[in-house]
């Protein structure tokens, strides 16, 4: 990894982005770490992810952006798609909406390229998250390094990192929707004991 060009890393928590945080570390890769989530609701939730993702950047002396929290903007192009699944047209939507948003300050602020953790959920498809990319790329301009922050070992590691650091860890990706969608997982969980 230590051949990258300076990268800006778009992550939606410290829980998901912490293994691929410290790689890139330890790799001696030049890189900041971006937190645009006008996904994640409520604002108490974004706050404590927010601060929990703020909180891992310090522990290793990585740059912090933080963008605007603006859930205006992500309700009105994700509203028509609020009954999809996830992994359905609103992951595309929010997945494309914040990675433009970051690429756009990248080419801004002197990054060479965009990456990101949005698929090392086991709940995102890391595929679809590339593809989202790829689209916001196109139109700004700016490449995207696909990270995998699965496999090799990097699960563990994630893991791992959670523990010993004893950080936040939320089950659901952040919009209201699959808030729904998680609680009524748990519902089901509950009754099937």
């Amino acid at each position: 990894m230590s051949e990258m060009p300076k990268i800006l890393l778009l992550s939606c928590c410290a829980p998901c982005a912490c293994a691929v945080i410290k790689k890139l570390h330890d790799d001696g890769v030049d890189f900041a770490v971006a937190f645009y989530n006008p996904n994640i609701h409520p604002e108490a939730e974004y706050i404590k992810r927010r601060d929990e993702q703020k909180r891992l950047c310090e522990q290793w002396n990585i740059q912090f952006v933080e963008f605007e929290y603006n859930p205006d903007v992500w309700f009105k192009q994700t509203l028509p798609y609020k009954d999809e699944p996830e992994r359905g047209k609103r992951c595309d939507i929010c997945f494309e909406l914040r990675l433009k948003r970051v690429m756009q300050y990248a080419k801004e602020n002197g990054f060479e390229a965009v990456a990101s953790v949005l698929g090392v959920s086991r709940w995102k498809n890391l595929a679809q998250v590339n593809a989202a990319a790829a689209r916001a790329s196109a139109q700004v301009g700016v490449p995207y390094v696909e990270i995998e922050g699965r496999k090799h070992g990097m699960q563990e590691a994630r893991l791992a990192l959670i523990k010993e650091l004893q950080l936040y860890n939320q089950d659901y990706c952040g919009c209201v929707y699959s808030e729904q969608q998680a609680r009524l997982r748990k519902a089901q969980q509950a009754e099937n004991k």
